[in-house]
């Protein structure tokens, strides 16, 4: 009765995983409480596993029936499931799964399943597990060669477990045992049994090459997550902020449209119409030079960016106005403006200046500086 269990508990877990596997949609509320009633059932086949002392330390190979292998599965599908969780703490994820894979790895050592390859890796990830790599060379080539080697493998391993699953195989077993077949022919039943033996380890073995795989990905995948900032712990303000994203409260300023950045400015209100710079140059304000209106209206809404609040027209008026303009030149600089006669102010003072002129010339004759090579 209680291999009777383990046998409908497994099963169950195993139309929860390939529902979930044959979802497309992961990011949903959905996907996500699957995904966790099915680790939830392959835990309840751990626990019941070991009630049963299903694996025992005392067995070897031989004593583990054909129908027994597919439970040593259970920890690489629970692995396989545990890395479909979605969440912040992803760091927390992988060394959950790596849990779970080194469990499956040690259950297959225990029975000598692992091949002689598949012993080697198991050795170089226990001594180093946080560097393990499947390929133990940094030559390119020597690494390329490795990796078509490993894909071969594999593709070898998925064609011999593409005819008949395990499961299905061992329901034809069982069916076959029932038939009268059996008794016109009681070697079938031997030769079945062995072809799913076979056929079990084979796929156990197609698992035992994916498992180095995830190991070597997640040992690179935890390097990146060390070298990420930590995330500083929330204080009042963000506690606060989230209470009232979650509660829909809208606080003091949280209008649509509105931001807290010091550049953000209202290009229409009476605080931006004051003078940009200050009569030494300063600026007092930010601003930004653009050709038209029209870009300023375009880049309104771009993020990440200083907003403009004046175009190159209005910048030079204010420069003109500010005097920092030199005004001029060309053919026009040549032409001496019109005298005005009734500006009798004007006619002094341009008198006084030529008298001066006059004077500083006759007292500073041309060539009277030069003082160089005289006698």
């Amino acid at each position: 009765m209680a291999d009777q269990s383990i046998k409908s508990l497994f099963s169950s877990a195993e139309r929860q995983r390939k529902d979930i596997e044959s979802s497309w949609d992961s990011n949903t509320a959905t996907y996500q409480q699957n995904l966790a009633a099915a680790i939830t059932t392959y835990d309840d086949c751990l626990k019941l596993a070991d009630r049963l002392s299903l694996f025992s330390p005392n067995e070897t190979l031989e004593d583990l029936t054909s129908g027994d292998l597919q439970y040593l599965l259970i920890n690489y599908r629970l692995a396989e499931l545990i890395l479909r969780i979605s969440n912040k703490d992803r760091k927390g994820v992988i060394q959950r799964a790596r849990v779970a894979y080194e469990r499956y790895l040690s259950l297959l050592d225990h029975y000598e399943i692992l091949s002689g390859p598949d012993k080697k890796l198991h050795h170089t990830y226990t001594e180093a597990p946080t560097t393990f790599s499947t390929i133990s060379t940094t030559d390119p080539n020597a690494r390329r060669n490795a990796k078509i080697v490993n894909f071969k493998q594999e593709k070898e391993l998925k064609k011999e477990t593409r005819g008949m699953s395990p499961c299905a195989l061992h329901k034809w077993r069982q069916e076959l045992t029932a038939s009268q077949h059996l008794e016109q022919n009681p070697s079938a039943l031997q030769n079945d049994d062995d072809a799913v033996r076979e056929l079990q380890l084979t796929h156990i073995a197609l698992c035992t090459h994916a498992t180095f795989q995830q190991l070597e990905s997640m040992a690179r995948e935890l390097e990146i997550l060390a070298m990420a900032p930590p995330t500083p712990p929330p204080g009042p303000e963000s506690l606060e902020r989230d209470y009232r994203e979650r509660m829909g409260i809208r606080g003091k300023g949280e209008e649509e449209g509105y931001s807290d950045r010091l550049d953000r400015r209202d290009m229409l209100s009476s605080a931006n119409k004051g003078p940009i710079l200050s009569s030494g140059g300063k600026p007092l304000r930010p601003f930004t030079l653009l050709d038209s209106r029209q870009s300023i209206k375009a880049g309104v809404f771009k993020p990440g960016h200083n907003l403009p609040t004046m175009t190159i027209d209005e910048y030079l008026e204010e420069e003109r106005a500010r005097g920092g303009i030199i005004e001029g030149g060309g053919e026009a600089s040549g032409l001496s403006p019109e005298p005005d006669e009734d500006n009798i102010e004007k006619g002094d003072l341009e008198t006084m200046k030529a008298r001066e002129w006059d004077e500083f010339v006759e007292e500073n004759p041309k060539g009277s500086g030069n003082t160089l090579n005289r006698g």
